[in-house]
């Protein structure tokens, strides 16, 4: 079933009454002003009014909230543990052999760490250029894909607009002759009533002189 197409009773394009009528544009705002009061909704300039209120987010987990709240405010994280990353020995000079495991343990993981951060270096060194040639190259062809997108989206756009004015200062020529038309056939029927008054009135003057004639042959 085909939806009927909206009909809009504005024509932006076409109406000048506000610019033309500053005291009927300050009570447009007046009135739209009172509406917005009436519905109790706190409508910004920038917001459209059909847009909900804003709703707290993670109400129900207060971890995801106070996130939330140190990206908005953003405070810097402390996530990772610098210190598990240095190579110290045991603070106690009279260490037990599991303290010193455990510091040999943490060597070990710094040793196989800087190890695969040579190898990474090494790679890098070998492949890197060019890998990051391929992907500056694919993120060319996206934003060249992106513009090409935006320029089609921003001429149908201009075209939509184009062809909106075009339709409503048409639309607008139409009611000009209409509404002088009007004014026309008003102006018609003024005048026809007050040649029909006028007429009413000699016919009435007429009346009472032939009455009068009358008396007087009488």
């Amino acid at each position: 079933m085909s939806r009927a197409r909206p009909t809009f009773e504005a024509l932006p394009y076409y109406d000048e009454d506000g610019s033309n009528n500053p005291e009927l544009l300050e009570k447009v705002k007046a009135e739209i002003a009172r509406e917005r009061k009436r519905l109790g909704q706190r409508v910004s300039a920038d917001v459209d009014p059909r847009i909900p209120p804003k709703f707290p987010l993670f109400a129900k987990n207060p971890l995801l909230a106070a996130e939330l709240e140190r990206i908005e405010s953003q405070e810097k994280l402390n996530a990772i543990d610098t210190k598990r990353f240095q190579l110290l020995p045991p603070d106690n000079p009279n260490a037990t052999v599991e303290e010193w495991q455990a510091a040999l343990k943490n060597a070990r993981a710094q040793l196989e760490h800087q190890r695969l951060r040579t190898a990474n270096g090494a790679l890098m060194q070998q492949y890197g250029a060019n890998a990051w040639r391929v992907y500056n190259y694919r993120l060319e062809v996206v934003g060249k894909s992106l513009d090409k997108a935006i320029e089609e989206i921003n001429d149908k756009v201009t075209e939509v607009n184009r062809s909106r004015k075009n339709d409503q200062l048409a639309v607008g020529k139409q009611l000009t002759a209409l509404e002088r038309k009007w004014n026309e056939l008003i102006t018609s029927v003024i005048q026809l009533d007050i040649a029909n008054a006028t007429l009413e009135a000699e016919i009435q003057s007429l009346a009472e002189r032939e009455a009068e004639l009358e008396q007087m042959v009488q």
